[in-house]
């Protein structure tokens, strides 16, 4: 009878482990899942800052318009998709890429890392497109 109280004994010390042992994991995974989340939201911000730069590039190069159209472009894209406070650095100037004239609209704006709050001006991105004119040549 001795032995079989000593084996009792000695199983009762994983007694209560499962939930301790489901906390950790489930702490683990929704740590883990939480920040593969954030590091998709902070991709879809930069590639919709990037898009909208592209897009207020190809605008302020168009031949008929003038370089601030392109800057209202961009902010009104940012804005619509994640919020206006994404686009309050916006510029824009005439350079030259390969010999050609460019219009360069570039945007600073917040890197998200809790949810949309983050490092302001943590991220740069830059938007190029060939200046259009009305003469041929």
């Amino acid at each position: 009878m001795r032995g079989v109280r000593r084996m009792c004994a000695v199983g009762d010390g994983d007694r209560g482990s499962s939930p301790v042992e489901f906390v950790l994991v489930g702490a683990l995974l929704t740590v883990l899942t939480l920040g593969v989340l954030q590091f998709a939201l902070a991709v879809y911000v930069r590639n919709v800052v990037h898009d909208a730069a592209v897009e207020g590039a190809h605008v302020a190069a168009l031949a008929d318009t003038e370089p601030g159209e392109g800057v209202q472009r961009t902010e009104r894209a940012i804005g619509r998709a994640v919020g206006a406070d994404y686009a309050r650095e916006v510029r824009v100037r005439e350079t030259t890429a390969l010999g050609v004239p460019t219009m360069e609209v570039t945007v600073r704006t917040t890197l998200p890392l809790i949810g949309l709050l983050g490092i302001p001006s943590g991220l740069e991105v830059t938007g190029r497109a060939p200046v259009e004119s009305f003469t041929a040549g």
